[in-house]
């Protein structure tokens, strides 16, 4: 097989196996095997795979059929347009272009240097991206070309856009430590400054070229309000998040998150300006409760804070750029930090890999990420969006998790955004269903003699943080026989709300 041919196999099969994970468990039922079958028509669908599901084939007349990407797009949408009646042009579009890019981000890989550094290697691993999605590496549709150049997939690394932006047109909130980390991206990234009377405003540069053609980015440009600079000497590295930067200094480093117009999974990803508003009220409170956490208990456990934004008041959430801190300082000494995506989708160098005590390994994982996020609820009615790409692990020397870091305000519930039983599902969901779920699954494909006790020493976490601390829900959810699944493939299917969550029923393996 030649190398085109054979990007196209692995592109198929990176897009085909997130797509067939929606597709088996929101419309279809097993038949026992590799057999399903799909609820809108009732015809019969065979995948082999396991938990990357992969080869998929349907039933006919002759046989059974070998389903191309294109195919499976084809079949995906008409059993969708069956089983809810609700007919959609888009995201079959979504699907293809994900396909697309994955076949893109493949070639661009193979002739990339992959970064030396273990924790930016974990944040651009991921190739397949979310496991339960149907188009996971959707790039808005745009040509690769767009996007290739900041895709964290294909390794990227590229300069910031340094803009200056006339002091009445600011809006910023934070307080000085916001504004001066803002300030400090230019230092740390040997940046242009801004003339008298202008604050400099960090801009990614896929931001710009999608705002460029923009009225009131245009006049402002033109009348002065607005600079552009030039770009930073020194390069910020993407993250898992594509959106989110990392800006690595001798003494200090920081974390950047931009605006991008482009749809990407569930959401347009903008900074939305009831997000930025609310965002220091959800930060001070998630920082307060890991103060107390780590008071109380001596939890090494970190919250990466949003300190606050700067935009323009002309382009408020087109410009906006917010400030996360980064990770110098607060990662233990001598451990390194890896996105918990990574360990679930797999990288050289992961520590799952080669774990001489895989049992153990899993049990001092669940010790420092689990308590947190049960605390922060059971304490302060908190809901952390713990799902894998805003957790990461740090291990010593030996690979052994040491301490959990957590990031992402944005995502983060308090007390009054939901009853407290819908705040209890979706903690549910993001923790056991889209984090503990899949490390454990991989943990178990890489060490098979250890997959009896991974659901067992969840429970047995679960039930030492209740007997110490108590928290009413953990009994309820043991004896549950079901836990609550995103249904993604539904959700885009009938264009629901970005941020809307339904779920369905998987059976609970925590049951005693």
């Amino acid at each position: 097989m030649d190398p085109v041919d054979l990007n196209a196999a692995d592109a198929d099969a990176y897009a085909a196996a997130p797509l067939l994970n929606c597709l088996l468990r929101e419309v279809a039922d097993a038949q026992g095997g590799r057999v399903h079958r799909l609820r809108g028509s009732g015809r019969l669908l065979r995948v082999g795979g396991g938990r990357r599901p992969a080869d998929p084939e349907l039933r006919t007349a002759d046989g059974w059929h070998p389903l191309s990407h294109a195919e499976l797009v084809k079949l995906t949408a008409d059993e969708l347009l069956r089983h809810t009646g609700v007919s959609n042009d888009e995201l079959p579009v979504e699907m293809a272009d994900s396909r697309a890019a994955v076949a893109a981000l493949l070639a661009a890989r193979a002739v990339a240097d992959a970064p030396e550094d273990p924790y930016v290697r974990s944040e651009q691993a991921l190739l397949m991206g979310h496991p339960h999605h149907p188009a996971p590496k959707t790039r808005g549709g745009g040509p690769a070309a767009s996007w290739l150049p900041y895709a964290p997939e294909a390794h990227a690394r590229f300069p910031l856009v340094m803009l200056g932006l006339r002091e009445d047109q600011v809006a910023e909130e934070g307080g000085p430590a916001a504004a001066e980390a803002v300030d400090a991206l230019s230092g740390l990234l040997d940046g242009p400054r801004p003339p008298a009377g202008y604050r400099a405003l960090p801009a990614h540069p896929w931001q710009l070229d999608l705002v460029a053609g923009r009225r009131e980015v245009r006049e402002a440009l033109a009348d002065g309000r607005l600079l552009r600079l030039g770009p930073t000497r020194l390069p910020v590295w993407p993250t898992a998040s594509i959106r989110t930067v990392h800006a690595p200094g001798p003494d200090a480093d920081l974390f950047a998150k931009f605006s991008l117009d482009v749809r990407i999974t569930n959401d347009v990803r903008r900074l939305w300006r009831h997000d930025l508003l609310g965002l220091r009220r959800t930060d001070a409170a998630v920082e307060e409760g890991f103060a107390d956490l780590r008071r109380r208990t001596g939890a090494s456990a970190v919250w990466l804070c949003d300190r606050g934004y700067r935009t323009a008041a002309f382009a408020f959430e087109e410009l906006a750029v917010l400030v996360r801190d980064g990770l110098r300082g607060r990662v233990l000494p001598g451990a390194v930090p890896l996105l918990c995506a990574a360990l679930a989708e797999g990288f050289p160098g992961s520590p799952l890999e080669g774990a001489p005590d895989p049992a153990g390994w899993w049990r001092a994982y669940l010790r420092h990420v689990v308590p947190p996020v049960l605390d922060l609820f059971a304490r302060h009615g908190i809901v952390l969006e713990a799902h894998l790409q805003n957790c990461l692990v740090a291990v010593d020397g030996r690979g052994v998790p040491v301490q959990a870091l957590f990031r992402d305000a944005e995502g983060v519930k308090l007390p009054q955004d939901l009853p407290r039983a819908a705040a209890w599902e979706r903690l549910v969901y993001c923790l056991v269903v889209n984090h503990l779920a899949e490390v454990a699954a991989t943990l178990a494909a890489h060490h098979p003699e250890a997959a009896g006790g991974l659901w067992p020493a969840v429970r047995e976490e679960l039930l030492r943080y209740d007997a110490e601390h108590g928290l009413p829900e953990i009994a309820a959810l043991l004896d549950a026989p079901a836990l609550p699944a995103k249904t993604n493939l539904l959700l885009r299917w009938t264009r629901a709300d970005g941020a809307d969550a339904r779920y369905l029923d998987l059976p609970n393996p925590l049951r005693g």
